[in-house]
């Protein structure tokens, strides 16, 4: 049985099993590698979408739950690259090697999204949930705050 959902605007649809991560739906069937495997425990934040808006990690997400849902993927942020975070992180030079950073961006829109003017507290908290092999974070918050600034 099909699972219908919707991807960044578009109607999707996967005959995959329900149980199937997210993640690999969206890598390997829909072809939109900006999603990234990193743990698959749900740890990193590598895999970081959204699910209707909200933050989640396509990796502790089977497909099935998101059945008539709409999903983001960094692909979907933005067709242009124009969104605020993504000009903000390279203004700040975040990215090093860049393996983290799709979801280190989509934990940030989403927090933005809920909070548009975070403290410097709330950002780090709410990031903490994305690793950064680089060790690039307090750039990472710089970005997060001029997004926040200049939105």
């Amino acid at each position: 049985m099909a699972t219908n959902f919707v991807v960044n605007g578009r109607p999707a649809s996967t005959d995959a099993p329900p149980a199937t991560p997210l993640l690999w739906v969206i890598r390997e069937q829909l072809k939109l590698t900006g999603t990234k495997f990193g743990c698959g425990t749900g740890l990193c934040g590598a895999c970081t979408i959204h699910v209707d808006g909200k933050r989640a990690f396509s990796c502790q997400v089977q497909v099935s739950e998101v059945a008539g849902k709409s999903v983001t993927t960094i692909e979907g942020l933005s067709p242009d690259s124009s969104h605020p975070l993504q000009k903000a992180w390279l203004a700040t030079q975040v990215p090093q090697c860049g393996y983290c950073q799709s979801g280190q961006i989509m934990s940030a829109a989403a927090l933005l999204k809920d909070n548009p003017k975070p403290t410097r507290a709330q950002i780090v908290e709410h990031m903490s949930a994305n690793i950064c092999r680089c060790g690039t974070y307090q750039r990472i918050v710089g970005a997060v705050e001029r997004a926040a600034r200049e939105g």
